[in-house]
């Protein structure tokens, strides 16, 4: 006799974390079949995957999809936050909400075509994430019902351990302490230090520990029209590109931080990130686009990636906005090509010099600081004049007002 026969099918956004082992237990118990579907977006090797797997069977899930995402999540998402250079409150690359909504679309599409009853996260009522899932879903799978049993049930996390205990499900003690979101992107860490504003994370919370051999290395990072695409000579893939960068600068502590912010409910969240890769890749095309951009191009970009990046961490990427924005960020790229420099040491990156065959530097007739073979000295004195002009007015307007006081 099949136990699955017609019950209804709940498709689960599955990270093998506490919520989501908890949320397959508690749609079982309510008389759902359920499929987990985990969409890797970085961050877990071969055996992590399938300890995902098997933590999703050992809940009861029927069946378990492992989607690899991590191309999608560059070509969707990662390489026009990387363009904008776009990082939260000037520090927090915005690893999560890319992830989640990489995440979003990949299984609101499995659930559509499984012909899914409900589609299921496991975001809690107090962050971002159930905005990024909830909108997602509504958009790509309208007629799927949504179900959010994390928000719904306002459980605290030891409730959720001995829920699970209870039903014969082993927590790892640590599950229950820190909440570790892991990608391509960086990772995040959640927990009682977190809950303030003064306390810092412990040495011992930072799962990815340094341990760099060597006390300062240097590298040389390529790109092509503003994406990464070798370090040190050797041509790789995005993805490859950015899991050794994470490797190589978590080895330095590199890219670490507390980052304090508002949320879209309107309340404050901290959390801490480690985000290597990204950390310095901004840092990196940045000095490059200083090279190869126009002034205006870099305000006008900045100006408009950062709407950007608001628009992904609001969960607002599937608004036809973003495709303008990230039309106007791709043209953008388009002399953005050569090599920059870095060293890397002890919590510490910094950069040291570029190069391109578009540097703008190397076609000006002036060098900055010294005499220029572009432009006469009364030229120059001209030009000053006029620029001072608006200035001028308006202090002998002031000047002028003040003594008719």
């Amino acid at each position: 006799m099949n136990d699955y026969a017609g019950k209804p099918l709940a498709v689960l956004a599955f990270s093998g974390g506490l919520d989501t082992s908890f949320c397959v237990v508690w749609l079982i118990e309510q008389g759902y079949r359920v499929h987990t579907v985990h969409v890797n977006t970085g961050g877990f090797d071969a055996a992590g995957l399938a300890a995902i797997e098997q933590r999703a069977l050992q809940c009861g899930a029927q069946q378990h999809a492992s989607i690899d995402a991590r191309a999608d999540l560059f070509q969707s998402h990662l390489r026009y936050l990387l363009f904008a250079n776009a990082r939260r409150g000037a520090g927090y690359p915005l690893c999560v909400s890319s992830e989640r909504l990489c995440q979003a679309r990949h299984a609101a599409k499995y659930a559509v075509e499984n012909k899914a009853d409900a589609i299921v996260h496991g975001s809690t009522g107090a962050g971002n994430d159930q905005l990024r899932f909830d909108t997602v879903f509504g958009v790509m799978a309208p007629g799927i019902r949504l179900l959010t049993p994390i928000r719904d049930l306002a459980l605290s996390r030891e409730q959720e351990v001995a829920y699970l205990a209870g039903h014969g499900v082993e927590v790892d003690a640590s599950t229950g302490s820190y909440s570790v979101n892991a990608g391509m992107w960086g990772m995040t860490i959640g927990g009682r230090e977190t809950h303030g504003s003064w306390e810092s994370l412990p040495a011992e919370a930072w799962p990815d520990a340094a341990s760099s051999q060597v006390a300062v290395r240097e590298i040389i990072i390529g790109f092509e029209q503003g994406i990464p695409i070798s370090v040190d000579g050797t041509s790789m893939p995005p993805v490859e590109l950015i899991e050794m960068l994470n490797t190589v600068g978590g080895q330095f502590a590199i890219g670490r931080g507390m980052h304090l912010g508002d949320t879209v409910l309107g309340i404050k969240g901290r959390v801490a990130f480690s985000a290597p890769a990204a950390h310095i890749l901004i840092e990196s095309h940045r000095e490059l686009e200083k090279l190869t951009l126009s002034a205006s191009q870099q305000f006008w970009k900045e100006t408009l990636g950062n709407l950007y990046g608001r628009m992904v961490h609001e969960g607002q990427a599937l608004d036809p906005l973003c495709r303008d924005l990230e039309a106007m960020l791709e043209s953008s790229q388009r002399m953005v090509s050569g090599e920059v420099r870095v060293r890397l040491q002890d919590g510490y990156m910094q950069v040291l010099g570029s190069r391109s065959p578009h540097s703008l530097m190397a076609l000006q007739p002036a060098a900055y600081g010294e005499q220029s073979t572009g432009w006469s000295g009364d030229e120059v004195a001209a030009y000053n004049k006029l620029h001072a002009m608006q200035q001028k007015l308006c202090w002998a307007q002031q000047q002028q007002a003040e003594a008719a006081q």
